[in-house]
């Protein structure tokens, strides 16, 4: 319903806003005023208000979060812990992989009302990205499926990839 205009080295939100807005979000969050309008809240930065928006959300909401990282396997064990705690309690996951920065806000943001338990996963490819995520996300449970030397060159060691993967701890 709200569209948040992000940007990186290929593209630029911002350039979209119109046409978000001609397809119905109710509003285009937008960090380049060049593209202001009366249906348009511009911010300094769309990630960052993007992510304390689902800050916020996660504190607003009554659900238990389950955190899931690891260097492989998280996908998989979302879904099976999906699958078996969907028989007993109103489940809200991370849909595929979306377990960056702007995958996690969208899920906590996407969570239905009554939700009872948000299982999310997180990926990092860099020390301090689980540490936030866990921020945003707040876990009240957390997993780490396994530690091995996926994404070596993002952490420099394996002593990096256990830093950065116990930081949901």
């Amino acid at each position: 319903e709200m569209f948040f205009a992000l940007w990186g080295n290929n593209y630029n939100g911002n350039l979209y806003a119109a046409e978000a807005l001609d397809k119905g979000a109710l509003c285009a969050v937008i960090d380049d005023p060049m593209y202001e309008s009366d249906k348009t809240v511009l911010v300094d930065d769309c990630l960052f208000e993007l992510q304390a928006l689902a800050t916020h959300h996660r504190k607003e909401l009554k659900a238990s979060v389950l955190a899931i990282a690891g260097s492989n396997g998280k996908t998989t064990t979302k879904e099976l812990i999906a699958a078996i705690m969907s028989v007993k309690k109103k489940v809200h996951f991370t849909h595929g992989n979306l377990n960056n920065h702007i995958g996690v806000p969208l899920t906590i943001l996407s969570a239905p009302e009554g939700a009872e338990l948000l299982i999310i996963e997180m990926g990092a490819n860099h020390i301090g990205e689980i540490r936030t995520l866990c921020l945003i996300a707040k876990p009240d449970f957390g997993i780490i499926t396994n530690i091995g030397t996926a994404h070596l060159e993002g952490f420099g060691s394996f002593e990096g990839v256990v830093k950065a993967k116990t930081e949901l701890y």
